[in-house]
């Protein structure tokens, strides 16, 4: 049996002493990702995005950025299905300087561009972080 699900997250990136760095969390599994999780009822995905934010990293002070939105897809089997998973990640600028462990996580880290592309294992995660960083050294925030 087939079972479509749909996620979505967000990049969080903060700026530090002049430098980008991005939030990654490592998942039980063992695997570093970004904030995310399932759609719930009605909920529109960049809401989902927000409350997966809050949920898993404990930052309340961050603003999703306009004009990006990536998808990634993947298939993983649970309870004798195959899942088909499509995640949306938005890309959110952090104004908190830390983050908080969720119970859904081994350990969380705020890594520069280099450090966090060479620690993301899957291919889906990466490209958009890719994409995301490119779409940042562009974006102008106004300030």
């Amino acid at each position: 049996m087939s079972v479509q699900a749909v996620s979505a997250g967000a990049i969080l990136f903060r700026n530090t002493r002049g430098r980008r760095e991005y939030l990654l969390l490592k998942s039980r599994p063992g695997d570093w990702e970004f904030p995310k999780g399932g759609v719930e009822g009605d909920e529109e995905l960049q809401q989902t995005a927000i409350r997966e934010v809050q949920e898993e990293a404990g930052i309340s002070d961050f603003r999703l950025l306009d004009g990006f939105r990536r998808d990634y897809n993947y298939v993983f089997q649970a309870g004798g299905k195959t899942i088909h998973k499509t995640v949306h990640l938005f890309v959110a600028k952090s104004f908190e300087a830390s983050a908080e462990l969720s119970s859904e996580h081994r350990d969380l880290q705020w890594r520069d561009y280099e450090q966090a592309i060479n620690t993301i294992t899957q291919d889906g995660p990466r490209e958009v972080l890719e994409a995301a960083d490119v779409f940042l050294e562009e974006y102008d925030d106004g300030s």
